[in-house]
């Protein structure tokens, strides 16, 4: 197998690829990084706001991150090296090879390392520098083999030489099924045989009354799956519209809900709806949808004015205010003028 090869899987992993945030990510560093002050630290993607998420970052531990930003690609042309990208994209967490061109090095001695994109927008590590290999070089030491498929499997931190150890970490985050470390033996051989990735799925997600999912139907969702949710006519969503299998095995968001419209109880008075006083019946349906705030108008117990009073639509209910008194059918008819959505408003200090 190549010697390269065999060496690039080792300098891929020295921590530049983590588990994803299912407690097995690296503790915090506080102090002495060789990278810029970490993000936000947090346990929940609830700790940062609506625009990002808690996710592993690398030596920052778990950190507020916007997976969705992306590392500068392509890069410049290098000195005697090619980058070229691991992964599809080079967004939050994308891994980058940068291999020396034949007859170079890097100072580590390897032709190959790997970056990964972090959540300051850049590639981890310092710029990978390849200088030309000298003619006096000492023999090769003595190594243990590294298959592709675990160098692409599996983030190998540690030394493949005679004598030395490596430990293993899946790349999509999933459990190590076997032992997480391993030893080169004298005669070029590990001791163990090579662990493998726990596969991750996960279990359908939950049916939402008077809503659909749309999604392939399946017993069991691979990691990345995504699956949508629809609301019936007339039924507004309360909550996220698209929803990720993770790494964990854990959907990245509850279901939401699909919210009924509420009728409003007032008949002969106008209300308030949008910054728009309008009669209840010039609204279709006369029904407002979920979240939406109705004024109603109250007539002052002592005085001839009105003062407002609002109320919100939840899920199909909506109660008017008790201050609230309904016209009566001879109200309405006989003296329009005088109902009180129709009177002048209070002024402010006349309403406690």
């Amino acid at each position: 197998m190549d010697c390269a090869l065999l060496l690039l899987s080792l300098w891929a992993l020295m921590g530049t690829v983590s588990p994803q945030a299912s407690g097995s990510c690296p503790d915090r560093l506080l102090g002495g990084e060789r990278r810029r002050p970490c993000p936000r630290p947090c346990v929940h993607d609830a700790d940062c706001g609506s625009r990002r998420q808690c996710l592993c970052d690398g030596q920052c531990g778990l950190s507020c991150v916007a997976p969705g930003r992306t590392c500068p690609w392509p890069l410049p042309p290098g000195g005697n090296s090619v980058a070229q990208l691991l992964s599809p994209t080079h967004s939050f967490s994308a891994l980058l090879e940068v291999r020396c061109e034949p007859g170079f090095t890097l100072p580590s001695g390897l032709d190959a390392t790997i970056r990964r994109c972090q959540g300051d927008r850049q590639w981890s590590g310092d710029e990978p520098i390849c200088t030309e290999t000298q003619s006096t070089e000492p023999a090769a030491a003595r190594t243990c083999p590294l298959p592709e498929e675990v160098t692409s499997t599996f983030s190998i931190e540690g030394d493949a030489t005679a004598g030395a150890s490596i430990r293993y970490s899946c790349l999509s985050g999933a459990d190590v099924v076997g032992s997480r470390e391993n030893f080169c033996q004298d005669n070029q051989t590990w001791q163990y045989p090579h662990p493998t990735c726990k596969n991750v799925f996960c279990q359908p997600p939950p049916e939402v009354q008077q809503g659909y999912v749309v999604a392939v139907q399946k017993a069991q969702y691979e990691v990345g799956f995504d699956i949508h949710y629809l609301c019936k006519k007339n039924f507004l969503l309360d909550g996220p519209q698209k929803v990720t299998c993770l790494s964990n095995g854990s959907w990245s968001a509850s279901a939401p809900h699909c919210r009924a419209r509420c009728l409003i109880p007032a008949g002969r008075s106008r209300v308030v709806i949008g910054g728009v006083k309008r009669w209840p019946f010039d609204v279709t349906d006369a029904m407002v949808p979920h979240g939406e705030a109705v004024t109603f108008y109250c007539k002052h117990p002592h005085k001839q004015c009105g003062f407002a009073a609002a109320q919100t639509c939840f899920d199909g209910e909506l109660q008017p205010p008790a201050c609230y008194l309904e016209p009566t059918w001879l109200q309405y008819k006989l003296f329009p003028h005088r109902l009180v959505s129709e009177i002048e408003p209070c002024e402010p200090g006349d309403v406690e």
